[in-house]
């Protein structure tokens, strides 16, 4: 998935309101950006950071620019990580029409946005005739607070813990459903739950998980051009002792 235009550097000043951004670009302007992101940006907001945003086109959007990408260093070097939660659908979607998502392979078609258990929408519904409908929630994760280890959610999540009981309630029909959670970012290579953040959100995981709802993380390369096709990563269910202490040790307390 590429973005729509070119990208444009800048420093971030601040991040407040939820989905306001003031930047400082690199010929001194500051600029008000669009910031498509509910959540709390765990790491991924310190001012100063090396930040990109993308230029609208539509001469009647209110904001001009929106944030895209965010510069951070856990011990790795440099990484891009992407921060806008519209973008992991379009992604995911891509992925399975390439084949890159075994387990989602096999559907003649993909439906997005589809009413669903009332009043949900699912983000992905895969259709076939020859088998029972694919109900696909999309989860954006960029959380980090171990190298390599992506987590999810960054701050409570109660409609998380809502989609999680939806996807439940289609399996319990007979259809499959299955949560992918999308990492936008590179430097991962295993993925977890944020038990810590929100306990609630992993209790309801479990339950789902019990119900026959599945789970697949996967994590993309994020470059100044776009988000590559995403690749699997393990999901870390639980952790063996000497991987718990090293992961307490390194943690940075939630805001």
């Amino acid at each position: 998935m590429r973005f729509p235009s070119g990208l444009i550097e800048g420093r971030l000043v601040r991040r407040y309101k939820r989905f306001l951004a003031d930047v400082e670009l690199e010929a001194g302007e500051t600029v008000t950006a669009h910031c498509a992101n509910p959540g709390s940006m765990l790491g991924l907001a310190a001012p100063g950071s090396r930040v990109w945003l993308s230029r609208s086109t539509n001469p009647k959007r209110k904001l001009g620019f929106s944030w895209e990408l965010i510069e951070v260093d856990l011990g790795r070097g440099p990484a891009l990580v992407g921060i806008n939660t519209s973008s992991p659908n379009a992604a995911v979607s891509a992925a399975i029409r390439s084949g890159l998502i075994p387990a989602l392979q096999g559907y003649a078609n993909i439906r997005r946005e589809v009413r669903y258990a009332g009043n949900c929408r699912i983000d992905l519904l895969l259709e076939d005739p020859a088998r029972p409908p694919c109900y696909v929630e999309v989860k954006n994760v960029h959380l980090m607070r171990h190298a390599g280890l992506a987590e999810f959610p960054d701050s409570v999540t109660a409609r998380g813990a809502k989609h999680l009981k939806a996807l439940a309630d289609m399996a319990a029909t007979g259809a499959r459903a299955v949560m992918v959670y999308f990492v936008q970012r590179g430097d991962a290579d295993r993925f977890t739950l944020a038990h810590d953040i929100d306990p609630a959100y992993a209790a309801a995981f479990e339950a789902a998980r019990a119900s026959g709802v599945e789970a697949i993380a996967v994590a993309s390369e994020v470059t100044l051009e776009g988000l590559a096709l995403p690749r699997a990563i393990p999901f870390k269910v639980s952790f063996d002792a000497e991987e718990t202490h090293a992961l307490n040790g390194s943690r940075f307390p939630p805001k």
